[in-house]
């Protein structure tokens, strides 16, 4: 459809029986219009084709990026990769927190439709139908990083080899002579701890070790839930001699729960984190642990998210690969 037939928001208002001023303050996210009446003129904007073309002279200069805890050394990373890429594009970096929710809310996206930003980064998130359909009749594209499910194919996102990464960990402990590995994986409704987990069955089983049920827990991405896990692991009669963590917060749990026993890392347990983060490195002793580059993950997806505002076609799906960075955490069993 050329921009000359384009449906007008004037048209849209006639169509739904409403008023040029209802229909932009739908358009726009303003208060003053009734659930049903919003549903109806949502419903014309989507099934006409309407979007904003080109570059709207109402619009911001704003990207907004969305993150789930922006105290998190996870959100910080990510933060520093997109502020980079939109500082250089000569815009401006709004931030959202969407708290311990994978999915924005709906006076989240109220907010985005008043605030009209160029483009939209969300870390971990699963946008629903209704918000994706938003975004698109405003013209604002939006890309995932690391995304929390497996999301649709017209979903752009931007991930990490997080199975390869699993591997590459369970590998390494058993190179160094480690038979009895217990795992400790994030939260089961996210795809990256699912494929973490996998990684580390595929590489026991590679090695002919069987998988051990009681060797596997899990828990929220956090330092407690590790701690727990932890003492759980190494309270067992024939406790494992390494533990692969779900991510590098989790293993400094493990850390917690070791010392707590009075056992020692890595003349006792051997512990690999995942992600990288700073503390992994200020850690006694250094964490060894699996790299997911989340600063380049950031920056490709703001610059995905900037060539699709340009109408450029894009790949939408890309992935960075891991790397294991091995330090002071791991070493051969004793016994």
């Amino acid at each position: 459809m050329s921009d000359h037939n384009r449906p007008t928001l004037e048209a849209i208002a006639r169509q739904a029986s409403v008023s040029l001023s209802t229909a932009s303050k739908v358009l726009n996210g303003r208060p003053g219009v009734s659930a049903s009446t919003r549903q109806r003129v949502e419903e014309l904007l989507r099934d006409s084709g309407y979007a904003r073309r080109g570059l709207d002279p109402e619009r911001g200069g704003l990207v907004e990026l969305v993150v789930e805890d922006l105290l998190s050394e996870w959100s910080v990373e990510i933060i520093r990769g997109v502020e980079r890429i939109t500082r250089e594009a000569g815009f401006v970096l709004a931030l959202s927190a969407l708290g311990d929710h994978h999915k924005p809310r709906d006076e989240w996206m109220t907010g985005v439709l008043q605030r009209k930003p160029v483009a939209v980064i969300l870390q971990f998130s699963d946008l629903t139908v209704a918000h994706r359909r938003q975004l698109r009749t405003r013209n604002i594209p939006f890309v995932v990083v690391d995304p929390a499910g497996d999301p649709p194919a017209d979903v752009p996102a931007v991930g990490t080899t997080n199975w390869a990464g699993g591997v590459a960990a369970t590998r390494h402990l058993i190179g160094l002579g480690h038979t009895r590995i217990g795992v400790i994986s994030g939260p089961a409704d996210l795809m990256c701890s699912r494929a973490r987990v996998a990684g580390y069955q595929s590489a026991l089983a590679e090695a002919g070790i069987p998988f051990v049920e009681e060797l596997a827990g899990s828990g929220s991405f956090g330092q407690r839930d590790g701690e727990r896990e932890g003492r759980r692991l190494l309270g067992l009669r024939d406790r494992p001699t390494a533990i692969f963590a779900g991510n590098d917060q989790q293993a400094l749990g493990v850390y917690d729960a070791a010392a707590a026993l009075g056992l020692e890392v890595p003349r006792d347990v051997s512990v690999v984190g995942f992600d990288d983060v700073r503390p992994a490195l200020w850690a006694r002793p250094p964490l060894t642990t699996v790299r997911q580059p989340l600063q380049e993950m950031a920056e490709e997806a703001t610059r995905m998210a900037l060539r699709l505002r340009s109408g450029e076609v894009d790949n939408a799906r890309l992935e960075l690969a891991t790397s294991l960075v091995v330090r002071q955490s791991t070493a051969a069993p004793t016994s």
